[in-house]
């Protein structure tokens, strides 16, 4: 307990060592995610809250998020959770069937998946939930299973996205040596699809690539991202953007515990070029429903960016996988599932 207490301490330490870097910025989510915050106890997270708002200026009703699992999230732990400061759970269910929990080594099961928003439900409001599609074995009838079966706890909010073979991981082993097949690009598409007409049909709005809201309930945490706003990540592995720099925590929980009792800020940092902030800005508006501003890009980057833009994108446009409406690109319903591919060819690279 000793080290998670020494945590806490040092992760309120930063906070209030970067204070600086937000001195003109108003805090409009908090977001306890990576690893597993759901450890952390209430009076923790009090603890933490309060170090955001004696450095900070801070919005009225910030949205403040917990990430964590279903085997994490007990009734009593959900009943506490509801006493605290948190008002938005994001829950890791990944699916609610057993044999794609287990190929995907996750700790609980489809049990635990269902009782966790049974419960949830019951003291948040403001919930979301992930779901996996595109794993091996996993047929259209199973896949709408997951998506409908999400659907009858009323969560307003679901996040979505096709399985990826990790190395190192033991989907990966089982699929190099053939016991699991290597998943379909195909059958990942078709799920995609029919995620999108099923969650739009329900009054969820597609926002952005991954994720699905219904109206006030789009992630403020995450939309604050792909609109390329600042922010700042605190503890290990965190990483920060503040508009023209990218920066990066020690991953290594004791020596990021070293450097913040030594007073020093365990950051890596790279500036970024303009060609890298205009990639970013593609990369991030392409998969909103925001798009990609061409006036934007003209203003902030200049004529040359924008004009390279429209050239590459033109045969997409032609090809009905982009669309340009009112100076503004975006993914058509067919391009949608590619649209990470579509940016990176819309991608300036400097050969110089």
């Amino acid at each position: 307990m000793k080290k998670k207490e020494d945590m806490v301490a040092a992760i309120a330490t930063e906070i209030s060592m970067r204070k600086v870097e937000f001195a003109n910025e108003v805090v409009e989510t908090i977001y306890f995610g990576g690893g597993t915050p759901s450890v952390l106890s209430n009076t923790e997270i009090q603890f933490l809250i309060d170090a955001v708002y004696q450095n900070y200026s801070v919005t009225e009703n910030p949205e403040i998020t917990l990430e964590a699992n279903p085997d994490d999230l007990s009734k009593d732990r959900i009943i506490q959770l509801s006493k605290s400061p948190i008002n938005r759970l994001s829950i890791g269910i990944q699916s609610f069937f057993e044999e794609d929990l287990k190929l995907m080594n996750r700790a609980h099961n489809a049990l635990e998946a269902e009782a966790c928003l049974t419960e949830a439900v019951r003291y948040f409001d403001n919930i979301s939930i992930d779901l996996i599609y595109g794993t091996p074995g996993m047929g259209n009838d199973r896949w709408l299973h997951n998506v409908n079966k999400a659907l009858s706890f009323g969560v307003p909010h679901i996040s979505s996205y096709a399985l990826t073979v990790e190395p190192k991981t033991a989907l990966y082993k089982f699929v190099k040596n053939g016991t699991v097949a290597q998943p379909s690009d195909e059958a990942a598409q078709e799920q995609f699809l029919l995620l999108v007409d099923v969650l739009e049909a329900n009054g969820f709005v597609h926002y952005e690539l991954s994720n699905f809201g219904k109206q006030n309930y789009f992630s403020k945490n995450n939309t604050a991202y792909w609109l390329g706003k600042k922010y700042i990540g605190i503890g290990p592995s965190a990483h920060s953007y503040d508009g023209t720099f990218r920066s990066w925590n020690i991953a290594n929980n004791a020596l990021y515990l070293k450097d913040i009792q030594d007073g020093k800020l365990p950051a890596g940092k790279e500036e970024l070029t303009v060609a890298d902030r205009y990639n970013e800005y593609v990369m991030t508006g392409l998969r909103t429903i925001w798009g990609v501003s061409v006036s934007r890009v003209a203003t902030e980057f200049g004529a040359e960016f924008k004009n390279y833009l429209l050239a590459e994108a033109h045969k997409y446009i032609e090809q009905g996988l982009l669309a340009l409406q009112d100076n503004i690109l975006t993914t058509t319903r067919e391009g949608k599932f590619l649209a990470d591919g579509l940016a990176s060819d819309l991608f300036f690279v400097d050969l110089e």
